[in-house]
């Protein structure tokens, strides 16, 4: 059975959820109420051991805490994300938009070389178990409106001016 640790933080984009296994950061999750949040993670991690608080975690959601704070520009820590093929080559892809640009989904699509996939792409941009870390927020429609994100949009504003990216009016 798979172990699970993790804490719940405040953050400037309310109630945030850590959890890492031990090797690396497996969900960070964004809401207003730790037990919407763990109740999300026991979906995301059916089977699994959680367990709360454990204190090697402080470290990450430090990390974590300071770059949506303003005070770091960057995020390097260890992710432990499972998905489809698919899904794990658009994280890659969106792990290399740089910090303060953004992407069209189909710009994504094109970029992994399924042009075709742009709703595909949406649906994997919708997956992501680990918000920030694989930046699905720098992902936005192809007129530069802001789209979805499963965080909500005020998030992806809020990450997206903290980043300096260019936002449509």
């Amino acid at each position: 059975m798979a172990k699970v640790v993790y804490a719940v933080a405040p953050s400037p984009l309310g109630q945030m959820l850590v959890a890492a296994t031990s090797r690396g950061v497996c969900a960070v999750m964004f809401g207003e109420e730790d037990t919407e949040l763990e109740r999300l993670l026991e979906e995301a991690s059916p089977g699994a051991e959680r367990e709360e608080t454990d204190p090697r975690l402080q470290r990450l959601v430090s990390s974590l805490q300071d770059y949506l704070a303003g005070t770091s520009t960057a995020l390097d820590l260890p992710v432990d994300v499972h998905g489809t093929p698919f899904q794990r080559t658009v994280w890659r892809a969106l792990q290399a938009i740089p910090r303060g640009e953004v992407r069209s989904y189909a710009e994504v699509a094109r970029a992994i070389g399924r042009p075709g996939a742009i709703r595909a792409v949406g649906r994997a941009c919708a997956a992501n178990p680990v918000a920030v870390l694989v930046p699905c927020h720098r992902v936005v429609r192809s007129d530069g409106g802001l789209g979805g994100y499963g965080w909500g949009v005020h998030r992806k504003r809020v990450l997206l001016e903290l980043e300096g990216a260019p936002l449509r009016s």
